[in-house]
């Protein structure tokens, strides 16, 4: 185990939030603490006149390096008064210790009555107002990030410790990870990151500070966690006044956070906020995910008049999985601000509280015939929400003013660099520009890792180094496994994972498979540097022998492919001889089907046989608009059971035929026969908005949904053939899934066709639904139904299918705090079919899930015009989780 994957390990699930270097010798250092000796960890250290600061590291030591001068240093700690103090620097470290006193909280400076509304209700309502403000302030931004990331395994399962010692894994000993970046912002929602230097333990070199900073609590949502200032938040918060404080001539409120329902999702804890500016003055938040504690604390400073902005980050991670205990800390520091202010929104006005006070007969109101550019110029007084809807409509016209006649609306841009020296600095650099010292546990983690990556170095010859790039060989466990070989110039050759193509059914009996390909790729940069021409040739063959049908299959599929940057095209020809599930959609997986067939003689995969020959060509104009075009020739025949073997053997129990029960096919829809089909298909999805990362143009899918239409035509005088299929079929979908506050969230999938004429119609081209007979839930939540017959219903007359999945945050059992935090979700569904010739078809059922973090389990219940059919529990993977068996 490289000392890399070390990290990562430590490192797994911290994925909740994402300085000029003065060469002089003195300074300012010294100790924050309490009255009674304890050390302040993360206190921020403010030197007034630089708007600069720096925290202290977790035993209240700090360090700031100056130029000579006279310095007011104002060190604040939330939780105690904040203290002031003038220094002179000369030539030398000035040693500057500070004792910080428990915050007195003024109760008199708002008056509480007994039954009177509670005063954080005025201030929270005035805060979230200005949200939207708080964000928009600044039209460009720039600061220096020091970011420290240090993590320890605090145990492991006991068969697992020894393990880990081994390779050099040990409990309760640092890891940590530094860098040093420049981040600018720029309105509406562009960020550019510049590493300048990066170090850590091992070889993972991919820290970024990003994440953290742009972290705004002045956002609705904070990575799905609802913030105290969103617009939503009085739906999920209670807030209580708990006093007030003077620091740095502003009044600051404290007010408790409380959760209505307590949980993941939502924080819990405490938020100050300025008077009159009603800006956020700092913050001490936790939250919960999956079972693990998570805590979020921010200070902030002044960067100019009147603008407040985060001057350290704190955030904690810890919980346990599996066995495995860690604890993560993260700090932030951000320092030499340089910002612009925003001149649309200099201007401010006297924000009222319309529930609880007076409102002026001539208040300022919002007028949408006027420019919101040139209310917001007004002096006069507006009500909160009045002004949250001229920064909401400003908000729009300055989108559309920027992006002009543009189609596509980018809602993001990120730029992320790497000085080429960042990796190749050195201890004195690092002494030089650390805002924090580190502590004891965290020089010796680097030492140790120090020594550990010179050792290995020194293992590692010159002959092993070149061995080490030369061309991998040839190893035979990657014929089952897969595994790719490489010629120069592009050129590739390897297996497909075959481990899967092994399997047992009951027309083929024990079957074996296998994949391989060969691939031809060549990319060309575009004059951006950024994006990129891609090319490629894929020829894939597969082959396929059943021991008991003693047959023997092939095919082979040559594709092109090319892709610009947001289009690409691919066409290719595809055929030979091969056997498929009559619901081409595959909806059993192979190595299911043969588990219940010898275990429980169930045998639900049916399966054909036909020699094709197929062209295809796909074409994605942009990410929003795909259409597809596919040309099928086949002779279909009608395959039978070969096998009877099944370590189940009980006499009442007998294989099914290998042709699928159906309510309106008969035998002739199984016969041999042959098709020419064509299928016509576009992909539409309305309303689609775009993010930019590095120049390149990344979709935000869950954003839009996906609408497809699909016609399908036989076309029976391209084959010569009497029993020619002849059909016309058109068909309707669209699938989406729709975010309601926090949790809730509704995934549907409701699909609609006909068949126009129905001529000869066989019992490949019917239209089959995705059904399941097994015990295991499918891993989309609404991909399929979840007791249907697989073929039953299958039509090839009109239909309509629905199927509907939506997830809780807080239900029935999850009304219980300790489900909620340890990352239960509750979900139902409600499924629906209904063909010409089938009965009124529904499935409605409840489902846990994230189990353990990693399962689901889905009861329910399936009935045929109102009567009861089957039901049955379902045991599946967490929905998060996306798994494919495919290559």
């Amino acid at each position: 185990m490289t000392h890399g994957s070390k990290f990562s390990i430590l490192w797994m699930g911290m994925f909740l939030f994402g300085i000029q270097v003065i060469s002089v010798a003195q300074g300012i250092r010294g100790r924050v603490a309490t009255t009674d000796g304890e050390p302040l960890a993360f206190a921020s250290v403010y030197i007034r006149n630089l708007e600069d600061g720096v925290p202290t590291n977790e035993n209240g030591l700090y360090e700031f390096r100056l130029k000579p001068g006279y310095y007011d240093v104002i060190v604040q700690f939330l939780g105690y008064k904040s203290q002031l103090e003038t220094v002179e620097v000369r030539d030398a470290w000035v040693d500057l210790n500070f004792t910080l006193e428990p915050q007195i909280y003024n109760l008199s400076e708002v008056e509480v009555r007994a039954g009177a509304e509670d005063p954080a209700l005025t201030i929270m309502r005035k805060a979230i107002s200005k949200a939207k403000y708080h964000r928009m302030q600044l039209q460009t931004y720039s600061t220096t990030v020091y970011l420290k990331g240090t993590g320890q395994l605090t145990d492991a399962p006991f068969f697992m410790k020894k393990t880990l010692e081994e390779e050099g894994l040990k409990l309760n000993e640092a890891y940590t990870s530094e860098s040093v970046s420049r981040i600018t912002f720029t309105l509406p929602d562009k960020v550019e990151e510049k590493v300048i230097s990066i170090r850590t333990n091992g070889d993972n070199q991919g820290t970024s500070p990003a994440p953290y900073i742009q972290t705004s609590f002045y956002q609705d949502q904070i990575n799905g966690i609802v913030s105290p200032l969103s617009r939503y938040a009085f739906q999920y918060y209670q807030f209580k006044y708990e006093g007030s404080f003077f620091d740095q001539d502003v009044m600051v409120s404290k007010v408790k956070v409380t959760p209505r329902s307590r949980g993941e999702k939502v924080f819990e804890g405490y938020i100050y906020i300025i008077e009159d500016l009603w800006a956020i003055h700092s913050l001490d938040l936790k939250t919960s995910l999956l079972g693990f504690q998570i805590t979020a604390k921010q200070q902030y400073a002044p960067v100019a008049e009147n603008v407040w902005m985060p001057l350290t980050h704190t955030y904690t991670f810890g919980g346990k999985i599996f066995g495995f205990a860690g604890e993560f800390k993260y700090l932030a520091s951000t320092r030499d601000y340089e910002v612009t202010l925003n001149p649309d929104l200099v201007t401010v006005p006297e924000i009222i509280d319309e529930k609880v006070q007076e409102i002026p007969q001539d208040i300022q109101k919002l007028d949408k015939s006027i420019s919101a550019l040139e209310q917001l110029a007004s002096e006069e007084p507006m009500t909160r929400k009045e002004y949250r809807k001229l920064l909401n409509e400003y908000e729009k016209e300055t989108l559309k003013e920027e992006q002009g006649e543009e189609k596509e609306t980018v809602t993001s841009e990120r730029y992320y660099s790497v000085d080429s020296l960042a990796k190749k600095r050195g201890l004195s650099y690092w002494d030089s520009i650390r805002p924090v010292p580190l502590t004891v546990k965290e020089v010796e983690g680097y030492r140790r890792d120090d020594s550990l990556a010179t050792v290995e170095a020194a293992k590692m010859s010159e002959v092993d180094s070149v061995a080490k790039k030369a061309r991998k060989g040839f190893k035979p466990m990657e014929v089952i496994m897969g595994g790719s070989y490489s010629f120069g110039k592009g050129v590739s050759v390897g297996f497909r994972q075959n481990l899967t193509k092994l399997s047992f059914n009951t027309v083929e009996g024990w079957k074996v498979g296998m994949g391989f390909f060969y691939r031809k790729y060549s990319e060309e940069k575009l004059a951006d540097s950024v994006n990129r021409n891609r090319q490629s040739f894929n020829i894939e063959p597969e082959l396929r022998y059943g021991f008991s049908s003693d047959r023997f299959y092939g095919k082979v599929n040559f594709r092109w492919s090319h892709t610009q940057p947001i289009s690409a095209q691919t066409w290719g020809l595809e055929g030979g001889r091969y056997v498929y599930q009559f619901n081409p959609e595959d909806p059993i997986q192979e190595q299911i089907n043969a588990a219940y067939s010898l275990l429980v003689r169930r045998n639900y995969m049916k399966l054909y046989e036909q020699d094709f020959a197929r062209a295809y060509w796909y074409h994605r104009i942009d990410y929003g608009l795909t259409y597809r075009f596919d040309f099928t020739w086949a002779e279909r025949r009608e395959l039978f059971n070969n096998s009877n073997y099944s370590f189940y053997n009980k006499p009442e129990r007998e294989y099914t035929p290998n042709q699928p029960e159906n309510v309106e096919a008969d035998g002739g829809a199984f016969q041999n026969h042959q098709i020419a089909k064509l299928k016509a298909s576009v992909e539409w999805r309305p309303g689609l908005t775009y993010s930019i990362r590095d120049g390149r143009k990344y979709p935000n899918f869950s954003r839009s949904p996906l609408l497809t239409f699909s016609y399908q035509k036989a076309l029976p005088g391209l084959v010569v053939s009497e029993s020619a299929a002849k059909f016309d079929q058109l068909e309707l979908g669209v699938q989406h899934d729709v975010n309601f506050g926090v949790s809730g969230k509704l995934d549907f999938n409701v699909v609609g066709g006909t068949f126009l004429n129905s001529d000869r119609v066989y019992f490949q081209d019917f239209k089959h639904f995705g059904g399941n007979r097994t015990i295991f839930s499918n891993f989309g939540p609404a991909s399929n139904f979840r007791f249907m017959d697989y073929y039953k219903y299958s039509t090839s007359s009109s239909y309509i299918s629905g199927i509907a999945h939506y997830q809780f945050r807080k239900f029935l059992l999850t009304q219980l705090p300790m489900l909620r935090y340890s990352g239960v979700r509750e979900n139902i569904f409600v499924n629906y079919l209904k063909t010409e010739n089938s009965p009124h078809y529904t499935e409605i059922g409840y489902s846990l899930d994230n189990l353990f973090r990693i399962f689901r389990l889905e009861l329910g219940v399936a009935f045929e015009n109102g009567k009861y059919l089957r039901s049955g529990p379902l045991f599946g993977i967490a929905t998060f989780i996306n798994v494919n068996f495919e290559d």
